[in-house]
């Protein structure tokens, strides 16, 4: 990425987040997390990555809401950002967090199994 994408990538993270922590507050659709945004060279979309916090039905809500509200986060991200063209926006779940709790409750369990087959050696 350009320096100027990477900017306008910034720029409408901080925006969307702000906006949608104003906007969208309601424990319905979870804690909504901006996480990032990746803007193409033309500066004509942007993929927005969110993180959801929730179970999956909030999820599936959330990620509806967003959709249906795309017009009007585009708007705000228009008024609020100085460009020639106000990019199409994209959203995106990211899963990262998912991904890291569910591989800290697998080393966790393997740690306890560990503990556990110690015991019974050392009982033996």
């Amino acid at each position: 990425m350009s320096l100027r994408t990477e900017k306008v990538a910034a720029l409408i993270k901080e925006e969307v987040g702000m906006f949608l922590v104003k906007e969208y507050r309601d424990p319905a659709y979870g804690l909504i997390t901006v996480t990032d945004v990746h803007v193409t060279p033309d500066l004509r979309i942007a993929k927005i990555y969110i993180s959801i916090l929730g179970s999956s039905d909030v999820k599936m809500v959330t990620m509806q809401m967003l959709e249906n509200h795309k017009g009007e986060i585009r708007s705000f991200i228009g008024s609020h950002i100085r460009l020639k063209f106000t990019p199409a926006i994209q959203f995106y779940i990211d899963e990262t967090l998912d991904r890291v709790d569910r591989i800290e409750q697998i080393i966790k369990q393997i740690h306890k199994d560990e503990g556990e087959n110690n015991r019974i050696i050392l009982d033996i």
